[in-house]
């Protein structure tokens, strides 16, 4: 079985709920709950994939505060290997503070915290070297990962024979293909969310955007499409196909789902399944996503998603 290093951000929740009224300044407003939680793209991925039976690898920063201690703490519960993990006085433990009001909606404060400051001289590549597999996720946040050292860093795993995947998230910056197409030429899987392909490649159409992306040198499309379900378009294919989702009756959170799609693709990838069955697989990840509250909560075993998947065609 493959070992997956899953590179990008990690994020200290911290959950207010619920939120009726922001209080005037002075004043003490109740709520029920104040809990922390581990969040970021690829914090999500690695202890997901450990869930899902697969070794992984946390490679990333944090710093050296109560926040950086608590999701290594969380990485090494979960059994993630985090010796590309590194702890810095550069700057504070990415945090975000959510205020949940009755409705379920949410409101932030986000500080980036070193996911800003985390670059390509950051990285250890020894931790690298023992994974088969590199999944790059949470592009277009870290400000100084982004963009080149992204692109240096791809360029050298695929010199080291490393199969690569790559995420985004949304770019509020508006940079978006400024920053990623000169590392297209080292994704094996791009895969980005609708939303964030349209913006990418200038296009509306899926078949369209994986023109876009290919022709830039990125040799497999995977799109989450939504409700849609998920797009795959291989090497050397003109058109893509379609894999329908799994439907989910009353989804109780989807924090974390797009994230859990992917976490499934690799998974699968890991234990050798097609890229076809690979897509089946992560749609049923990331429709255990939603059925609890949390980014990692609802993910079972590989062996019990499959299930799911069987009786879903029965």
């Amino acid at each position: 079985m493959k070992k997956v290093a899953c590179v990008g951000i990690l994020v200290a929740d911290v959950i207010v709920e619920p939120v009726h009224n922001y209080p005037e300044k002075g004043v003490l407003e109740p709520v029920n709950s104040i809990t922390m939680h581990n969040g970021g793209n690829a914090m999500t991925a690695a202890i997901n994939l450990r869930k899902l039976g697969v070794e992984s690898v946390m490679v990333g920063m944090v710093g050296d505060d109560m926040f950086g201690e608590f999701l290594k703490g969380r990485l090494d519960k979960a059994g993630v290997d985090t010796c590309g993990l590194k702890v810095s006085d550069k700057a504070q433990t990415s945090a975000s503070v959510l205020m949940i009001d009755k409705t379920g909606e949410r409101s932030f404060f986000h500080c980036t915290g070193t996911n800003a400051v985390f670059a390509n001289e950051d990285i250890d590549m020894s931790a690298v070297e023992k994974c088969d597999m590199v999944f790059v996720t949470g592009s277009f946040l870290m400000d100084t990962f982004d963009g080149e050292d992204t692109m240096e860093f791809l360029k050298k795993c695929k010199e080291m024979g490393k199969t690569t995947f790559l995420d985004v998230c949304w770019d509020a910056k508006g940079q978006w293909g400024k920053l990623l197409d000169m590392s297209m030429p080292y994704i094996d899987y791009l895969m980005p969310s609708i939303d964030e392909a349209v913006l990418i490649a200038g296009k509306g159409d899926v078949d369209d955007i994986a023109d876009v992306f290919m022709s830039k040198g990125a040799k497999n499309v995977i799109i989450k499409v939504g409700s849609k379900g998920s797009y795959l378009r291989k090497e050397g294919e003109t058109k893509g196909t379609l894999y329908p989702p799994f439907f989910v009756e009353n989804p109780v959170d989807t924090t974390g789902a797009g994230d859990s799609f992917c976490s499934g693709f690799l998974a699968a990838y890991a234990k050798g399944k097609t890229p076809e069955e690979c897509m089946v697989f992560a749609n049923a990840t990331g429709a255990h996503c939603v059925m609890a509250k949390g980014a990692t909560t609802g993910i079972k075993s590989f062996d019990e998603i499959m299930k799911f998947i069987e009786d879903k065609k029965a």
